[in-house]
């Protein structure tokens, strides 16, 4: 799938919308109204991501809006007045149809729409509030965890992040100038796709002739540890998400992860319906343990309240859940592959 960006156009403002409403609960969606305004007083930072094809044309999947400030953080005030030529960018939506999450779109939209923003020199910072579970994307996006915001929009709580922008250096003497036919983001999908180019490569578990036996070592104190690095599966990313030697293997009842209209589903091996049993690395004591993790909201399965565990890298999961609160993290070994 080839995604491109561009400024949303007027008569995709309601596509848009659609999109909205399917990623936000009612009491934090944006109306129609809402969005007609931003593209109309701020097109130049209401930023779609689009899949081309023959039979679809232009398709819109996401989209990253805004309004500017004078501000250098968020009130209901400066969440509500745009000021023309203020120095503040805030965001009110980072949105990806649900039919194309889990594939790393809003990370890629998020450093696409950042590259804009610091190449025009214009703006000073970027800010916006989220919920908790969203906090590793914008990490990976470079945003600052400021803390909890005083702004209330819907029941739950919210946190504000920040972005500080560095403007585009002015080219020496010296320096040749990019000619001005290269395509908006260009170097910066070059630079990514040099660092896919560098990352470690694995293999998924069907490979190995014995299964998980094959991927363990005793560590003398009757436990069986992962003698491989634990890596996305995700053909391209190969994130590390644990290093050898930290998880047991442990062979338990299979989990209900995912609904059956479960998308990104298709990408990851299905696992035995319970009370089947499945194997399992099991990681403890906390999250900081995982080189790379990220969680979702709260959700409910066979009684039990879970968040479910993805990469944190290009959003890629369920591969695993833990109880909320808890302090086990269970990741589904068919779901990891293995460094070679």
């Amino acid at each position: 799938m080839s995604i491109f960006y561009d400024s949303l156009q007027e008569d995709e403002v309601e596509e848009a919308y659609n999109i909205e409403a399917a990623g936000y609960p009612p009491d934090e969606a944006a109306s129609l109204d809402a969005l007609k305004y931003r593209q109309t007083h701020v097109p130049d930072l209401f930023l779609g991501a689009y899949i081309a094809g023959v039979g679809i044309g232009r398709k819109l999947i996401g989209y990253v809006c805004a309004t500017l400030s004078p501000a250098s953080t968020l009130s209901h005030e400066s969440m509500s007045t745009h000021i023309p030529g203020a120095p503040s960018v805030c965001i009110h939506s980072v949105c990806v149809a649900p039919t194309h999450r889990k594939q790393g779109i809003a990370l890629g939209l998020l450093q696409e729409y950042l590259a804009r923003l610091e190449r025009t020199g214009t703006y000073e910072r970027v800010l916006l509030i989220t919920h908790e579970e969203l906090r590793g994307l914008y990490e990976r996006a470079g945003f600052e965890w400021i803390g909890p915001s005083p702004v209330t929009h819907g029941s739950q709580p919210w946190f504000e992040m920040q972005r500080e922008l560095r403007a585009a250096p002015e080219p020496s003497a010296a320096e040749p100038i990019a000619p001005p036919s290269v395509p908006a983001g260009l170097w910066e999908a070059l630079q990514r796709s040099a660092t896919a180019r560098n990352r470690p490569t694995g293999r998924a578990l069907a490979a190995f002739p014995n299964g998980a036996q094959d991927l363990v070592v005793d560590d003398g104190q009757g436990a069986l540890r992962n003698k491989n690095d634990l890596l996305c599966p995700r053909e391209g990313c190969g994130s590390v998400i644990l290093k050898n030697g930290v998880a047991a293997l442990v062979e338990r009842a299979s989990v209900l992860m995912e609904p059956p209209e479960h998308t990104a589903a298709s990408l990851l091996p299905p696992l035995p319906t319970p009370p089947g049993t499945a194997n399992w690395w099991l990681v403890t004591p906390n999250a900081m343990t995982f080189e790379n993790i990220g969680f979702s909201k709260g959700v409910v399965s066979e009684g039990k309240r879970l968040k479910l565990l993805s990469c944190a890298d290009c959003d890629l999961g369920p591969l695993g859940w833990c109880e909320e609160g808890g302090s086990e993290f269970w990741l589904a070994c068919s779901r990891v592959s293995y460094r070679d």
